[in-house]
């Protein structure tokens, strides 16, 4: 089979090997599509510090049960499956409750153990989770990064008046304006980016307001307005400090950023206002929701895709990905 390899920081190759076999508790997968995410150019370029290499990545994917290994049960072989990455030891106490994304066992699947990006890949059964034949093939990669909004928004609990207000209409900002405007009703939701070509893509996934950061702060163009409820999809440190001088008091701040960049913030400027501050990982068993989102259509996965790509053309497709931001936004990368 094929693979698509990081051998080390900076070296993609696509190789061939054996055809994986499943162990006790797994099933193999056929991979039919798999779509392509910021963290896998990050291990690429060697920036993912919890990254192990040679790793197959990917942790975006959908395919074909094909075989299983020992213990699983059910007759599996046939099932369309989504596989969530978060390979969790279910018995630590984040696992205890509800937290398996924050495992201290934690593996995800494509980082620390091998993924998608790959004719072939073997998963535990349970994060093999069946996909309905409503859900096309070609758009049921796309479950994962809805994942990443239903995790933070479950912290969040928007409300249908909400003044939201999200930071970045990238790949996460987008599925973050989806979730608040399709699934909680949130009627205004305020997205901030400083590529006019995301601002347009956000006004298509249903933001109401876009506004353009790259010149005027974005307190002078609010004109007072104060947002309950923030969300940073942009993930750059300075952005803590400024949602929290434009928060309304008894605000939410949610965070999915990764920088190990310091930000400064002050207990003052969080207490005076009684701010709560939210950080979400990964999803912790969000699949099943996602999947009810997408059978029910109150989530559009397909207007986030702007290029399908095969397999073999995958680091045109990376390099697309990373430095195009202003035409592309998903990459699907078709398998078999």
């Amino acid at each position: 089979m094929k693979s698509v390899v990081i051998a080390k920081p900076g070296e993609l190759v696509i190789e061939e090997r054996a055809l994986p076999q499943p162990a006790a508790g797994e099933v193999r997968v056929k991979i039919a599509y798999a779509s392509i995410c910021g963290s896998d150019v990050h291990i690429w370029h060697g920036h993912n510090p919890f990254a192990r290499y040679p790793r197959v990545i990917g942790h975006e994917f959908f395919g074909v049960v094909d075989a299983t290994g020992p213990g699983v049960e059910d007759p599996r072989v046939g099932e369309r499956v989504a596989v969530d990455p978060v390979v969790s030891c279910g018995h630590c106490y984040p696992c205890s409750v509800g937290r398996p994304n924050v495992c201290s066992e934690l593996q995800v699947i494509g980082v620390h153990r091998d993924g998608g990006f790959s004719d072939y890949a073997v998963v535990p059964a349970r994060n093999a989770y069946v996909v309905p034949s409503s859900i096309p093939d070609k758009l049921a990669s796309l479950i994962e990064p809805f994942t990443i909004a239903a995790n933070i928004c479950a912290f969040l609990k928007p409300v249908p008046d909400d003044v939201a207000l999200i930071f970045g209409a990238g790949p996460m900002g987008l599925t973050a304006i989806q979730a608040l405007k399709g699934v909680f009703n949130v009627r205004n939701v305020i997205v901030a980016d400083r590529l006019p070509e995301r601002l347009t893509m956000a006004k298509e996934n249903g933001a109401d307001t876009v506004l353009d950061n790259s010149t005027v702060p974005l307190a002078a163009q609010l004109e007072g307005v104060k947002p309950t409820l923030i969300i940073d999809a942009a993930c750059h440190p300075a952005i803590l400090a400024e949602a929290v001088a434009l928060a309304s008091p008894a605000a939410r701040i949610g965070l999915l950023g990764f920088s190990g960049e310091p930000c400064t913030v002050t207990q003052q400027s969080l207490t005076s206002k009684e701010l709560s501050l939210f950080t979400s990982r990964l999803n912790s068993h969000r699949f099943p929701q996602v999947i009810e989102w997408m059978e029910k259509r109150l989530i559009q996965p397909e207007r986030l895709v702007t290029h399908y790509l095969p397999l073999n053309e995958v680091e045109a497709a990376m390099t697309l990905f990373e430095k195009d931001p202003r035409s592309c936004c998903k990459v699907v990368l078709k398998v078999s």
